[in-house]
């Protein structure tokens, strides 16, 4: 029987049995279990993980365990540079891009909203969004980490928080997203870019009161709505600056 000790790290902990939180503990590993088994097995999904040492070493998901090994495992750092390690993915995503499950479609709006593309729709189920995050390369939101535990998906984030704002924060601090964010140049609804457009190009299809106190606009080529500056656009204005570290950030709703 081979046994291995684990300790895992900051908010890695919020997978784990409560007993194995913050603190090493040794458990029973399968035949031929290799790193990336072992840490789901315990519950924490390979897409939350960023380093493992095993013996003070960095190692990969495929190091197989053997009798008395040390596992730490890490989540992503935020100021301490591990480039001098393993890290376990070959390539950052340098784009952020993202496909969001079923529960998220108010975190997707919101993405949106800060110029990321972001895909969504409540009839996707886990098969297609593993297929999605493979073919164009896309980071997985998502509350189920069963689903971040498929071995297609290389990219994703278990998203802790419960209420969209909240979960908007959350991934813009834990993915840095406040730099390359580019406010309102997203449709909301089609998630394709938004262009500028005349008025008088768009004039009937505005309502009376915004034909005489609006004067710039945007358009979506694909489902054809039109954006402006009027009273939802300051309300995520607002929203979007107690987000954003920024207060630059422009755009047209």
């Amino acid at each position: 029987m081979v046994n291995a000790t684990f300790r895992f790290y900051e908010e890695l902990n919020d997978f784990l049995a409560p007993a194995r939180r913050k603190q090493e503990f040794t458990v029973p590993c399968a035949r031929a279990a290799t790193t990336k088994h072992m840490i789901e097995a315990l519950g924490v999904p390979h897409t939350e993980v960023e380093l493992i040492l095993v013996n003070d070493e960095s190692a990969d998901f495929s190091r197989q365990l053997e009798d008395g090994d040390r596992v730490a495992v890490y989540p992503r750092f935020e100021a301490l540079d591990v480039t001098p390690l393993l890290r376990l993915r070959e390539r950052p995503l340098r784009e952020p891009r993202f496909v969001a499950d079923a529960h998220l479609g108010g975190l997707a709006r919101m993405l949106r909203m800060l110029g990321f593309d972001a895909l969504y729709d409540n009839h996707f189920h886990d098969d297609e969004i593993v297929a999605i995050a493979e073919h164009d390369g896309r980071i997985v939101l998502t509350r189920d980490r069963e689903l971040l535990k498929r071995r297609p998906v290389t990219h994703g984030c278990y998203v802790h928080a419960l209420k969209s704002e909240a979960q908007l924060r959350e991934i813009v601090e834990r993915l840095d997203l406040a730099r390359s964010a580019r406010p309102f140049t997203l449709c909301l609804h089609c998630n394709t870019p938004l262009r500028p457009v005349d008025k008088a190009d768009v004039l009937d299809r505005l309502p009376p009161r915004v034909q005489v106190f609006y004067e710039r606009f945007s358009t979506c080529d694909t489902c054809g709505r039109v954006y402006w500056e009027g009273s939802h656009w300051h309300n995520m204005r607002r929203l979007l600056d107690g987000v954003l570290s920024s207060e630059d950030a422009g755009g047209t709703e």
